[in-house]
């Protein structure tokens, strides 16, 4: 019994000892952290427009009559425009009251929302519905597809670029070669922001409006490749 158990912990021992003596993760130098940035200008292919009306009235229900009206006629109007998407946007009643606190009316909002890829038939449309609405806003961006595209042929640019850097990290430190422990890829652009335009506050006219004319502009599409090599 004594020397069986002598046994068993001399093994447990040497088991041990064998774990400890495992060879540990070596340690590198010479790891340089990089990065490499990649851009395209790409012409905005996606239009944006906000179109609302306002009416007010002593009675809440022919304000909500009114706008239920005009916005079912401006969603009819744009169903004429095959290649314009359009949908119900923001919409608000509200009680109008005086300096004494006294009910003396109601107000109400009513908003579409218009996207399209065909600037001109966005234009054709906003003046059509600018005989009875107000302009809110309008945007220009990079579709999704056309985004994705840009950025897939960045990568590889985007991975040039990095590995361009390396040699001359490689150089500097006077080293051989090296090898890539990590790198990771981002993606993004860079769009103006909405520009809202100021509507007037005038009534809007019955009489027909002309189309008004828009510039897409251009938004910046980059991929950033960063990462760590490590000079041999």
């Amino acid at each position: 019994m004594i020397r069986r158990t002598l046994l068993a912990v001399a093994g447990a021992l040497g088991a041990a000892t064998v774990f400890a003596q495992a060879p540990a993760e070596p340690v590198r130098f010479n790891q340089v952290d990089l990065q490499a940035e990649v851009s395209r200008e790409v012409q905005n292919d996606l239009m944006n427009a906000s179109l609302y009306a306002e009416a007010s009235d002593p009675s809440a229900a022919r304000v909500a009559d009114q706008l239920n009206r005009l916005g079912a006629e401006a969603l009819k109007t744009a169903g004429e425009f095959k290649t314009v998407k359009a949908r119900s946007g923001y919409a608000q009643t509200y009680p109008v009251y005086d300096r004494a606190n006294k009910l003396t009316g109601w107000r109400g909002r009513t908003e579409i929302r218009l996207e399209s890829k065909d600037v001109q038939a966005m234009a054709a449309l906003i003046g059509k519905l600018q005989s009875t609405m107000q302009l809110g806003g309008i945007s220009f961006t990079v579709s999704p597809d056309l985004r994705r595209q840009t950025e897939n042929e960045l990568i590889t640019d985007g991975v040039a670029a990095f590995r361009a850097r390396a040699d001359i990290a490689t150089k500097a430190l006077g080293g051989r070669s090296y090898k890539i422990r990590r790198i990771g890829l981002n993606t993004g652009d860079f769009a103006p922001g909405p520009r809202p335009m100021a509507a007037a506050r005038m009534a809007p006219q019955s009489a027909e409006v002309a189309p008004p004319v828009f510039e897409a502009g251009t938004s910046m599409v980059n991929v950033v490749a960063a990462g760590t090599v490590e000079v041999e």
